[in-house]
Parts: C-alpha cells; sequence; structure tokens
C-alpha cells in the first residue's frame, strides 16, 4: 500500500494485512482517513516528539517463534507528563502483536478475546485463575503516532485500566466508547535485541511495572524448607545407628604426670565422621593448668593435636566480689573419622600452686550434636529474611506510581 502526504510530499509504502482507517506520516505527522471511497483525507496533525523511536516503520523482528513487521508507533500520555511508546506489529498470519516501552523497560501484549465491563471498585482481576492486582486507573492521550492503523485515532482521552501479576499484566483500555483488553508479559532488554539485532535500546532506570523480581518469595521458601528436611533427614539417618563411644575417663595425679605425657591404649571407632568432646576439669584455685592432648591415627600416622588452659581467679576489690574464669572447660576435635586411635595426654599445672592435686579428663566420641545441622537452617532463615527484604524494598518502588499500593 502506498500512501502520499500532501503536507510534506513523501510517499509512504508498506503492505499490511488489514483495512488502513488512519494513516500518519512518519515524516510530518500529518494523520489521514478513509473517506466512504478508500481515498484518505487529511484531517489533523501530531506535534512530532523530540525524543528519538527505536524502532521504524516497516522493521522487521522475530518474536515469538514468527517475523513481524511494525506498521505503527503510538506515543501515549498520563497526567501530569508519563509518557510510553506502542509498537503494532503484525507477521504474514496477519496476527497483531504490540510492544511497548516505558522508561526503557519493554511488555509485549495481545488481544485477549472479549471481557466483560470493568465494574466500578474492582481491584483484582481474575484471569486464567490468577489474581491481578489493580495498579492504575488513567486517562492517556495520544500525543505522536506514525503509520498505518486499522482504528480510528482517538482524539479524546482514553481510558485505561491496568492489572499486574508481574511479570505478567491485564491492559483493558477504552476509546471511542469500545473496550478492548490485553494480556502482556515482560520482555528483557535481551530479547528484544536478540528480535531486532540493529536497535538501540533506549536507557533503562527505574523499575518497570511488571518488571520480574530477582527472587521469589515463595519459591525460596519452599527451596529451603526441603533443603533443610533433606539435612536433617540425612543427619538422622547417618547417625541413627551409631552409638556414643567413651574412648577415655581418668583422673591425673598431678604427683605422677605434671608436664608428663600419658600414652592411652588403643581404641578403635566406627561409623561415620563426628565430634570428640574432651571435658577437662581441675581444682585451680587463684591459678591455672593445662591439657595439651594429641589424637593419633594408627592406620596412617596423621596426627591432630588441642591444648586448652583452664583457669579460675576470684578477689575482693573497690567493694565487690569477682570471679574469672572456670575449673572445668570443654572442647571438640571436629570430623573424627572412623579408625584405629589412641591418645597422648599431656596435663599441667602452675609450679606454685600447691593446692591442686589432681585433673578429670573425659573423651567422648559420637557426643550427640546438631550444631551444624542447626546452623545451615539458622543461615538459610536469615538469608530468606534478607531476600524478603529487598523483595519488599523492589516492590515498593515498583508500586510508588500507583494510586493503591499496598506498601505505604
Amino acid at each position: 500500500m502506498k500512501i502520499p502526504c500532501y503536507d510534506c510530499n513523501v510517499e509512504t509504502e508498506l503492505e499490511v494485512g488489514f483495512e488502513v482507517v488512519n494513516f500518519v506520516c512518519p515524516i510530518c505527522r500529518s494523520l489521514y482517513e478513509a473517506d466512504d471511497d478508500g481515498k484518505f483525507r487529511r484531517k489533523s496533525k501530531y506535534k512530532a516528539e523530540t525524543e528519538t523511536y527505536p524502532l521504524v516503520i516497516g522493521e522487521t523482528g522475530f518474536l515469538k517463534g514468527s517475523e513481524y513487521k511494525v506498521t505503527g508507533i503510538l506515543r501515549k500520555k498520563v497526567h501530569p507528563d508519563y509518557r510510553w511508546t506502542e509498537f503494532i506489529l503484525q507477521n504474514e498470519a496477519k496476527e497483531f502483536l504490540y510492544l511497548s516501552v516505558s522508561n526503557g523497560h519493554w511488555m509485549m501484549l495481545t488481544e485477549m478475546e472479549k471481557i466483560d465491563d470493568l465494574k466500578k471498585g474492582v481491584k483484582v482481576l481474575d484471569y486464567e485463575g490468577q489474581d491481578y492486582d489493580l495498579f492504575e486507573h488513567s486517562d492517556a492521550e495520544i500525543i505522536d503516532a506514525k503509520g498505518f492503523f486499522d482504528f480510528q485515532l482517538s482524539n479524546k482521552k482514553i481510558h485505561l485500566a491496568e492489572f499486574i501479576n508481574p511479570p505478567y499484566i491485564v491492559s483493558v483500555e477504552k476509546m471511542n466508547n469500545v473496550q478492548t483488553a490485553f494480556h502482556g508479559e515482560y520482555a528483557s532488554k535481551s530479547k528484544i535485541r536478540k528480535a531486532f539485532p540493529g536497535i538501540k535500546l533506549p536507557y533503562q532506570f527505574g523499575t518497570g511495572m511488571i518488571q520480574p523480581s530477582l527472587f521469589d518469595l515463595k519459591n525460596t521458601a519452599i527451596i529451603f524448607c526441603l533443603f533443610a528436611l533433606l539435612i536433617i533427614t540425612a543427619n538422622w539417618y547417618i547417625y541413627k545407628d551409631q552409638v556414643e563411644q567413651n574412648v577415655f575417663n581418668s583422673t591425673i595425679k598431678f604427683s605422677e604426670f605434671d608436664n608428663k605425657e600419658i600414652t592411652t591404649p588403643s581404641f578403635v571407632l566406627k561409623g561415620a565422621s563426628a565430634p570428640m568432646t574432651i571435658s577437662v576439669s581441675t581444682g585451680v584455685n587463684n591459678s591455672w593448668a593445662n591439657l595439651n592432648i594429641a589424637l593419633i591415627n594408627e592406620d596412617n600416622g596423621d596426627e591432630i593435636y588441642a591444648n586448652k588452659d583452664i583457669e579460675y581467679y576470684y578477689g575482693y576489690s573497690e567493694g565487690e566480689s569477682w570471679t574469672e574464669g572456670s575449673q572445668s572447660e570443654k572442647f571438640n576435635i571436629c570430623g573424627v573419622k572412623a579408625g584405629r586411635y589412641h591418645l597422648s595426654i599431656t596435663p599441667m599445672k602452675a609450679p606454685e600452686d600447691l593446692t591442686n592435686s589432681e585433673m578429670n579428663v573425659k573423651v567422648v566420641w559420637n557426643q550427640p550434636s546438631n550444631r551444624n545441622v542447626w546452623l545451615v537452617i539458622i543461615a538459610m532463615v536469615v538469608i530468606y529474611f534478607i531476600i524478603r527484604y529487598f523483595k519488599n524494598q523492589f516492590e515498593k518502588k515498583r508500586w510508588s506510581d500507583s494510586s493503591y499500593s499496598t506498601y505505604e
């Protein structure tokens, strides 16, 4: 189809698969309307926008498994000065696809089957079993246009009602007393760039109306719960048949073994890796003692060393009694595997301490402990609430332009 513009003497040619009702010259923005004889007569003229458009009339792109051609471009505005651009595309099967871009955020829309007129006060719209929340009621006007249109461009306000369930939208508009509904989804910049390889994408800023969040709280909670259940179940299964083993429990006399090494008899550990807990107590009194212990694997010669100071002090100063430390301590050697072992134990006390005469040492393998399990679960809970916080901040930004925000 060729349509000449009598204002700028430029002829625009494009094959379209519909009956053209209105034509707007892409050069001078003169608006033409087809009369009863099919001839186009000039009616008015749009004031061209200074902003350049990322797509032009006749440009083709591959979307939704088909090649689409840009047949029309609309620029709309709502009070006070919020603007966006709509591109009307058609493929060889004469199917329409609509691209909308605002603040660099894109969405793809297709026309829905006729829906009932919206009732006043409706804030939630059900579509295919999903709830869409009312984002905005607004009155828009067309401030610029280009190309070929199968409908009459209105010079009156177009009423819009937008319902969102990110990354999806249901947009209902009433133009020339005709209600039309569209269902759309968010389109990433990479998707648009892939469809139109030569496109110069507009700068993206702010939060898009249906821009998807990086995290889905519901799915995150489900995944974390499944992981927690898996960890608890695995921990139970690994240790269900494993019993606690007392490998050493003795009172050591300082008169015999002060700063002298004691070697225990060999012992065999059977089962999964588990912590070895060493409990030590001694009668320190305003003094200190020390335990040095080595766990020696007789199968491969590996040695693991640990030591612990036991200190207990007390006194009276500035009218108050005070104490510091304890006469007993407990510590772990983590991840001790099954095998044949023996211990090398060296007790020690302060040389000036004449009252402390002995030290009790108890070594237990596989003493029940779910510490690591609960640390992981607590970490997941903390991460979940961090994600939830940023998700709420993201939604606050999304709904900041809406009159129906629940994030005040």
